[in-house]
């Protein structure tokens, strides 16, 4: 596999309001994992008149340091990424606070899988999940489309960019004056994103990859982790690792492989075995899109799926 140039972000400032760029602050919460890096960053755009992307989790300790941050800002609008436990659940509180309307793609899609393992948790604390668990009590009060015009204020302007494929309703936000972008979890600098079906479509994120790579943006803010100043070999090299990554998942199949399982224990040699179950999410969201492609058959539902060269 070729290597993607990760970033890393050597120190996350808890609890602190950071000046990122002119127009961009951040917040990032005391929620680190194996999925959320160093924690979750919420990104307040502005000052007097402000938009907040992603609040975040329900940690007291981020809710007061948001409390402390937007001291003198009026929050014109809560914009939403997508409806993982780590991003979305805060919005509740600012929006009742504040009065500001939360604004997304839509809720978390109704979906219903055949493997009891849809859903992927962390734990920072025994007993309290903070991974990549789904917030369905979140509904937005607007909807918003590709392309929509999603905030405005003093000298700046956010634009709604739809990337489905983590989950189907992850909204990137374009933030026009600085040519910046927050992925949220569609580009990360640390880390690949985890692709889960059956809300998670490889198919999707591809084209999501390749829609971004289409765009002229100068810096991508992910939710977790540092920025990314190059985005398009970055996000080239992304891609690739997709691409490869499904190559070796039809050979696999064809060389005798019929279950997940197995195929995770022959790919990810190199990844840490706690991660192997994430793993066996993407590998399958390769499998489904390789069958819709035509190139594999599934016989079985769930975990007894087996899958053959088609």
């Amino acid at each position: 596999m070729n290597a993607i140039p990760f970033v890393t972000l050597d120190d996350p400032r808890y609890g602190e309001s950071v000046q990122v760029s002119p127009l961009v602050r951040r917040v990032i919460a005391n929620n680190p994992s194996k999925y959320t890096y160093h924690g979750t960053g919420t990104y307040i755009i502005g000052r007097g008149d402000v938009a907040v992307i992603d609040p975040g989790p329900v940690v007291d300790e981020h809710r007061q340091a948001l409390v402390d941050a937007l001291a003198g800002d009026r929050v014109r609008a809560i914009l939403i990424t997508h409806c993982h436990s780590d991003h979305s659940p805060l919005a509740a509180w600012l929006r009742e606070v504040s009065g500001a309307p939360t604004m997304a793609f839509g809720p978390h899609a109704s979906v219903e899988d055949d493997s009891e393992d849809d859903e992927i948790d962390d734990e920072i604390e025994p007993g309290k999940p903070l991974g990549e668990t789904i917030d369905t009590d979140f509904q937005p009060d607007a909807r918003l489309d590709d392309g929509d015009t999603a905030a405005t204020g003093a000298g700046w302007t956010l634009h709604a960019v739809y990337t489905p494929g983590h989950t189907s309703n992850h909204m990137c936000y374009a933030l026009e004056q600085e040519g910046a972008l927050f992925t949220s979890d569609h580009g990360m600098g640390w880390s690949t994103t985890i692709v889960s079906p059956p809300d998670g479509d490889m198919r999707a994120y591809i084209e999501s990859l390749r829609k971004v790579m289409g765009r002229a943006d100068a810096t991508l803010w992910p939710t977790h982790g540092a920025p990314v100043t190059d985005p398009k070999p970055f996000l080239a090299a992304f891609l690739d690792h997709r691409l490869q990554r499904e190559a070796q998942v039809l050979q696999a199949v064809r060389s005798g492989h019929t279950d997940i399982e197995a195929m995770v224990k022959e790919l990810y040699t190199d990844v840490r075995e706690e991660l192997h179950r994430a793993a066996g999410r993407s590998v399958k969201a390769h499998l489904v899109k390789l069958a819709h492609d035509g190139k594999v058959t599934v016989e079985g539902t769930g975990k007894a799926s087996r899958y053959y060269p088609a």
